[in-house]
C-alpha cells in the first residue's frame, strides 16, 4: 500500500465505482484527490461548497464524507444519465443539491453567495469560465482543480491549454496557489483576504 493511499473511504464509493464501470464512465475522481477533498471539506465548518462536474458522484461522496451537518454542497453536471447514478446513491443526503446543467451557463447565471471551496472537475470553471469560478471563491476560500498531468489521451492542443491555465492562476495577486505533481496533477489556490 502506498503511503499516500487513503486509509478510509466514503461508504458509497464501492457501489459508485461499480456503477461507473457499468456505465463506461472512466473520468471519476482519483482517490488521492478525493481524500484531499474530504480533508478540505473538514476545514470548512458550515461551509458552502461547489463541485463543477458531478460525474457519477465519486468526488461528491468524498466531499460529503468531510462535510459537517451544517455544510452545503451544490454539484453541477450536464450529463443527466451520469448524474443519475450520483443522485440514486447520494440524493438522500440533505446537504447536497444536484443541478443538471452545463456548468458554463450555470456559472454565468449564478447569483448566490460565494463558496468556501470550489472544486472544478470539468472544463467550465477551469479551461473556460475561469474568471467567473474564481469570482465565486470567498475570501480565504479554496479553488481546487485536477487532471493537470499529461495523459496519453490528451488532444494535441490540451498541453498548451494547461500551461495557459497554470500561468494565469500563478500570475494572480488575489490568490496564492500551489502546484501538486501528485494524484492526477492538482493546483490549489486560496483567495487572499484583503486587509
Amino acid at each position: 500500500m502506498d503511503a499516500d493511499t487513503p486509509i478510509t473511504t466514503p461508504t458509497a464509493l464501492p457501489s459508485l465505482r461499480v456503477a461507473a464501470q457499468e456505465a463506461g464512465f472512466t473520468r471519476s475522481c482519483e482517490e488521492r484527490t478525493g481524500s484531499l477533498l474530504s480533508v478540505l471539506a473538514v476545514t470548512r465548518p458550515s461551509g458552502r461548497i461547489l463541485e463543477l462536474g458531478t460525474g457519477v458522484g465519486e468526488g461528491t461522496a468524498w466531499l460529503l464524507s468531510g462535510m459537517d451537518e451544517a455544510s452545503r454542497l451544490i454539484t453541477v453536471e450536464r450529463d443527466a444519465v451520469v448524474q443519475a447514478i450520483a443522485r440514486e446513491e447520494l440524493g438522500s443526503d440533505a446537504r447536497v443539491t444536484f443541478v443538471t446543467a452545463d456548468a458554463g451557463p450555470w456559472l454565468e447565471k449564478y447569483e448566490g453567495a460565494p463558496f468556501d471551496l470550489v472544486f472544478a472537475d470539468t472544463w467550465p470553471g477551469k479551461f473556460t469560465h475561469l474568471e467567473r469560478a474564481l469570482d465565486l471563491v470567498a475570501p480565504g476560500g479554496t479553488y481546487l482543480i485536477d487532471d493537470l498531468l499529461p495523459q496519453p489521451d490528451w488532444p494535441a492542443s490540451h498541453e498548451a491549454a494547461v500551461k495557459r491555465l497554470l500561468a494565469e492562476l500563478e500570475g494572480r495577486s488575489d490568490f496564492r496557489s500551489v502546484r501538486l505533481a501528485w494524484s492526477s496533477g492538482l493546483v490549489m489556490a486560496v483567495r487572499t483576504v484583503a486587509g
